[in-house]
């Protein structure tokens, strides 16, 4: 399998989109219609849904002994056919066969995550397989069937057959970097623009930006409760004054996180990824803080870099957007607090295209951006 893929015959690192193409073509990713033209990205593939979603009354693991089909059977409480379009409702959680089936080699695993998108609208979702403990985590050498999990929390989505929300890394090995790689990697490319970034159990940390200063007083936005229908696959659709409160400065650099409430912000820190290298957002630590911080997670190689167009005017790399959620109780988040660390794998070949070049990247030198179903906005309205 290792020549079919045209990897390397030794090391550990993340696959990049040929080897990803080769793996499909080896029967190892398995399809009913070939991929979209624009599926396979850098270091990961989406997740396309399939044509049945079950509303479902709780969130399960179908654990070691045990395919998703067989709970599924005890826990659906309709189905909805996704052939021509469904509302999924906030608060109510779905399951949706994917379109993707895996039949991995020995060696290979894989793990998923939101897209951006689905991310900054507040979508949650996670990946289910048979016999599974965990979220989000095919072990190497799965074989079977993948589900998705879907709750909206925050706005009402149209979803349908194809739509993708979801995405997949496949990795051989341990590709993350220890404490000493990633400040030698950080010497080397500039990972964060900070003269002396805090690296720590392998991760490198992020802060967010409550300054106002980058964005003309502008420090993010609120979502709104009650709100129209977002459907997932259109872009700007979407007045942002309908969904979202924007938030300014008001000279305290700090936020009150409302319990329950959902916030669009950007990292203090511009982001670069380098094309030998993939990156994840990992999750914060509770005992910093009740709120949570990016759920979708995956950076691909290039995400930053200045020769795929990733560098903004006023830093180099790019910021990083945070989906910010906050628990039970007020918390007050402060400007240049950590929120979350970038932990950097590497690649086992350079992927053939990077983040932002030609791909249609949506949040390449973003800034602080809404997601793709939104029309431009500015302070004036």
């Amino acid at each position: 399998m290792v020549s079919e893929l045209g990897l390397p015959s030794t090391g550990d690192g993340i696959l990049p989109d040929d080897a990803i193409v080769a793996l499909h073509a080896a029967g190892a990713i398995r399809t009913a219609s070939p991929f979209d033209a624009d599926q396979v990205q850098p270091a990961s593939l989406d997740l396309r849904l399939g044509d049945t979603a079950w509303r479902i009354r709780a969130s399960f693991l179908p654990g070691a002994d045990a395919d998703v089909a067989d709970r599924l059977s005890r826990l659906a409480l309709h189905r909805l056919d996704l052939a021509g379009g469904e509302v999924l409702e906030t608060g109510c959680v779905y399951l949706v066969e994917l379109q993707e089936s895996l039949a991995l080699p020995e060696g290979i695993a894989a793990s998923t995550n939101p897209k951006s998108s689905t991310g900054r609208l507040d979508v949650f979702t996670r990946v289910i397989a048979d016999r599974a403990r965990s979220f989000d985590i095919i072990p190497a050498g799965y074989a079977g069937k993948l589900y998705l999990e879907i709750s909206p929390r925050t706005f009402p989505i149209l979803v349908r057959k194809g739509s993708r929300l979801s995405q997949i890394r496949f990795r051989r090995g341990d590709a993350r970097l220890g404490e000493a790689e990633t400040v030698a990697l950080n010497a080397a490319e500039r990972l964060v623009d900070t003269p002396q970034p805090d690296v720590a159990g392998g991760g490198i940390a992020v802060s967010v930006d409550l300054s106002g200063a980058g964005f003309g007083g502008l420090l993010g936005f609120r979502a709104k409760r009650h709100t129209g229908l977002i459907d997932v696959d259109r872009r700007a659709q979407c007045d942002v004054d309908d969904y979202w409160e924007p938030l300014v400065t008001r000279g305290r650099r700090e936020l009150v996180l409302d319990p329950d409430a959902f916030y669009i912000l950007a990292s203090k820190e511009a982001v670069h990824v380098p094309p030998s290298h993939a990156a994840e957002m990992v999750p914060f630590d509770p005992l910093v803080g009740e709120f949570r911080v990016h759920y979708a997670g995956f950076f691909d190689p290039g995400f930053g870099h200045a020769a795929a167009g990733g560098r903004d005017n006023a830093h180099g790399g790019a910021r990083a957007v945070l989906e910010v959620r906050s628990r039970e109780v007020p918390f007050i988040l402060e400007d240049g607090q950590i929120v979350g660390r970038l932990v950097y794998e590497r690649m086992l070949a350079k992927p053939r295209s990077l983040y932002g070049e030609g791909l249609g990247s949506n949040y390449q030198a973003q800034g602080l951006k809404l997601s793709k179903h939104f029309r431009p906005w500015t302070r004036e309205g």
